[in-house]
């Protein structure tokens, strides 16, 4: 089975990616890359893929990864019906009644009117 999927070149610190159709078994690294379809430069959220390319594999049962598929959506791909959708992470706080701001705020102490005090 094919996959799209990114991956990773660049320097150290400055990652840029290659989306790259290859073997789903084979590691991203290995060099064993049936086509580059396009690059992907997350500091610049700069992509350029070739699409023609990108929708032959998508019709021949190519499965992109789930950035993959963010990444052309993004760009107005469509997908076939079963290519899985990517689904939104949401972060959840383990101790989220510990955090400050889910702490009760606290009243400061209202100073009595001047005549209350003498009377």
């Amino acid at each position: 089975m094919l996959a799209i999927r990114m991956q990773r070149n660049g320097r150290s610190h400055y990652p840029t990616y290659r989306i790259v159709v290859q073997e789903a078994q084979l590691h991203p690294l290995s060099g064993r890359v049936v086509a580059e379809v396009g690059n992907y430069n997350p500091h610049t959220k700069a992509t350029t893929l070739d699409k023609e390319k990108v929708a032959f594999y998508l019709e021949h049962g190519a499965q992109p990864s789930s950035r993959v598929a963010r990444i052309l959506k993004a760009n107005k791909i469509s997908l076939p019906k079963w290519v899985k959708e990517p689904t939104e992470k949401h972060a959840v706080a383990k101790h989220a009644d510990k955090l400050r701001k889910n702490q009760p705020k606290e009243e400061a102490p209202a100073e009595e009117p001047a005549e209350a005090t003498e009377a």
